[in-house]
């Protein structure tokens, strides 16, 4: 088992990395928490693999549970879930020293934290991650939220978890379309300063979708490279940014889809992103043209988007988009900041960009010829 240790003062916690881990997720609690009650919070579909597994481990600790069920996907990351899952926490008597538990992916992950976060001025919280996209990314760090209307995860707090479960063998019942979007936030670490790695993806990329040995060690580093980031900059007032490279497009591209998973999930989002933001880089004159392509034909291997044409019923306009765009958590003063390219690995924050730049940059995106259609089926 690896553990990589997030280093935040009294507020630390270890992310554990291995295969098999949710059988004992009670053992690993009461190792680091005085647990006696707990609520689980999963979807539908995570539930009817997992619930009961927790629910005996957590028995087998002694720990008493409820659970809370909302329906699978980013619908769920609502005002109107969030009541719901506050109000049950409430019913159900739960204390401010009782823990809250986030049974799933990224979805599960944040409305859980988030509700952890609010009830009772803060809960204790696990996260039991079981989509790669969880696993690497947004189980680790402490961003909670909603979507709204408006953009996503535009309503939240940063609230760290107490312990992670990466429970790689949890991957084996992975839909391939969700593994491919996990994937792209594994490939965000070493475009942002890890060009080793991005070449270590390159050679290794069919081992890791396999399962194979590099699967655990792309996990294992892909939360290092997270751990390190959120250590030094953990509320995102500066170097933290660096993690949303891409996100800028992609959250503009989800919020456009309404969210809905017939159209696009999240990491399909990143990885379109991560493509646009390099090839913007390219028409700045930040970034090489074949750096760009590196990055393109990477993500098309894994079977990623790169480009926004390729969304099902994609009909977006450049208003639209830079509408979104505009309520980017990373707008200061109401200058539009991105996180733009140098290379491979050379990531960096570019503030007050020009609004003109985009809108064209966006409008060549559209205008360019379709790309192959979006695989949402699986």
């Amino acid at each position: 088992m690896s553990s990589v240790h997030v280093d935040l003062g009294e507020r630390s916690y270890d992310v554990l990395v291995a295969a098999n881990l949710i059988p004992n997720l009670g053992r690993h609690m009461a190792a680091r928490m005085d647990a006696r009650r707990a609520a689980i919070i999963t979807d539908e579909n995570v539930g009817r693999l997992y619930l009961d597994p927790v629910r005996q481990a957590l028995s087998d600790a002694e720990i008493d549970s409820v659970e809370i069920v909302v329906a699978p996907g980013e619908a769920s990351k609502s005002f109107s879930t969030l009541e719901r899952v506050v109000r049950e926490l409430l019913a159900a008597r739960l204390e401010r020293s009782d823990i809250v538990i986030a049974l799933g992916g990224g979805v599960v992950g944040d409305l859980a934290g988030f509700a952890a976060a609010i009830t009772r001025r803060g809960m204790s919280l696990v996260q039991v991650a079981t989509s790669l996209l969880a696993q690497v990314d947004s189980s680790v760090g402490g961003k909670t939220g909603i979507n709204t209307p408006e953009g996503k995860n535009l309503v939240g707090a940063f609230f760290q978890p107490r312990l992670v479960l990466a429970d790689t063998s949890a991957l084996d019942t992975l839909p391939p379309r969700e593994f491919r979007a996990g994937y792209a936030e594994v490939a965000k670490y070493g475009l942002i300063d890890d060009a080793d790695f991005f070449s270590w993806l390159e050679d290794n990329r069919e081992a890791v979708f396999a399962g194979e040995e590099a699967r655990g060690e792309a996990i294992r580093r892909s939360v290092a490279a997270k751990a390190r980031v959120v250590a030094a900059d953990e509320r995102e007032a500066g170097t933290r940014a660096l993690l949303n490279l891409g996100h800028t497009f992609g959250h503009a591209l989800e919020a456009a889809c309404n969210y809905d998973a017939s159209r696009i999930i999240h990491g399909e989002g990143v990885a379109i992103g991560m493509a646009m933001a390099h090839r913007f880089s390219v028409q700045q004159g930040l970034c090489a043209p074949e750096a760009a392509e590196r990055v393109e034909r990477h993500l098309a291997a894994a079977g990623l988007p790169t480009h926004m044409n390729s969304i099902p019923g994609s009909g977006f306009s450049t208003s639209e988009l830079m509408d979104h765009i505009a309520q980017d958590k990373k707008v200061k003063a109401g200058r539009l900041t991105f996180i733009l390219s140098r290379g491979i690995g050379e990531a960096f924050i570019a503030e007050d960009v020009a609004p003109h730049s985009v809108e064209t940059f966006l409008a060549d995106e559209l205008a360019a010829e379709p790309a192959p259609a979006l695989q949402t089926g699986e």
